[in-house]
């Protein structure tokens, strides 16, 4: 069992999400669960406030991600995304999920520097509060950037996300020894608990999972890529984040699974406690991610560590002139024990000409897209 303590969670929220369990017969599925403490409109952490991402606890923020830390982490991606503009013919650049703005603002900032400006820059954000900070910060860009909740029925250009798939909400199971259970949320006297039912439901590799398993499955991360594919009639698709292929991701030895949470730049891993006030997340299938993109008609054209990919974009000529604060935070980028070797980039397209396709730069050493 698992009950948070006193004020920990928004009144609020926790009444919506009493609601929810109770009209999905006393028991909700891990996946709405931790889509209601994420995305609740005007209560949920990522829809409630806008403080979630900076480079100390100091500032209120909870995790620092790439843009934060150093704005050569969209100058480099910038030079793949010009590389992929001009192969899809397109001056239209989209970026999901873009946070405290940071990455928008290198990525325009680096692309006008080189004479390739998009036309036009849109973001994808499902957080008002965050909307409104983005907006501030871009204000400079004008008419240039602009916002929807939705996306249209055809797409022509190039989609980066950054630390996106990992906060898509995922499926809980749980292994006893003999049958595989999903895991999810009541109510009792003290608060939400746990409650694992029985489910048809599986992980996608058939490994010896030892009893006591916990795990996740992406449903929803993979039904994103296929709404992707739907609309992107030509293209590319960039995306970072931490996470392994299917293969290491259901590693036997793997048994408790990837499930975390982040809060005042500090993780734990009780997502029933302080719900709403800090990051749930868990880690990328991208096996998953590559076999839904493949199935809805893209090709995954690259796939490897943020490290290769970011010195295959020129990012470690650019430390040349660097002041020294520079170079130690562009270090974390690539050192195998900070984000170089965990973080890993794929690319997806459509109908982009070969020159991209056959050789996209951020993939020119390194590429592992033969252990998706």
């Amino acid at each position: 069992m698992q009950t948070p303590p006193a004020g920990s969670v928004s009144a609020p929220l926790s009444s919506l999400i009493r609601q929810a369990i109770a009209r999905h017969g006393d028991w909700l599925p891990f996946d709405r669960f931790m889509a209601l403490a994420l995305y609740a409109p005007g209560l949920g952490y990522y829809a409630a406030g806008d403080r979630q991402f900076g480079l100390l606890p100091s500032s209120g923020s909870d995790f620092v991600t790439a843009p934060e830390l150093t704005p050569l982490f969209g100058a480099a991606l910038a030079r793949q995304v010009a590389q992929a503009l001009r192969a899809c013919d397109s001056r239209e650049l989209w970026e999901f999920g873009a946070g405290s703005g940071a990455l928008a603002e290198q990525l325009l900032d680096a692309l006008t520097a080189d004479g390739l400006a998009p036309e036009r820059y849109t973001i994808v954000d499902l957080s008002g509060a965050l909307r409104q900070r983005q907006q501030a910060r871009l204000a400079r860009f004008g008419a240039q950037v602009r916002w929807v909740s939705e996306l249209p029925d055809t797409m022509h250009g190039v989609i980066v996300g950054n630390e996106v798939l990992d906060a898509m909400p995922v499926q809980l199971l749980h292994f006893d020894g003999t049958q595989w259970l999903e895991r999810g949320v009541v109510v009792n006297d003290e608060g939400f608990a746990w409650s694992d039912r029985p489910t048809t439901l599986r992980p996608p590799l058939d490994a010896p999972f030892v009893p006591g398993t916990v795990t996740e499955i992406h449903p929803q991360a993979r039904a994103f890529i296929a709404t992707l594919a739907d609309r992107l009639q030509r293209g590319a698709a960039f995306f970072i984040d931490y996470g392994f292929p299917e293969a290491e991701y259901y590693l036997p030895q793997r048994h408790g699974g990837t499930l975390m949470c982040h809060q005042g730049h500090q993780a734990d891993g009780d997502p029933l406690v302080d719900i709403g006030r800090k990051d749930i997340t868990a880690h990328v299938d991208f096996t998953g991610i590559a076999l839904a993109a493949q199935d809805a008609g893209l090709e995954v054209v690259g796939y490897t560590t943020q490290a290769h990919f970011l010195i295959n974009c020129g990012l470690v000529e650019r430390l040349a002139d660097a002041d020294l604060k520079t170079r130690a935070n562009a270090q974390k980028l690539l050192l195998e024990h900070e984000m170089g070797e965990l973080f890993k980039v794929i690319a997806l397209a459509r109908g982009c000409d070969a020159s991209f396709t056959d050789a996209p730069l951020g993939f020119v050493h390194g590429d592992r897209s033969h252990t998706l």
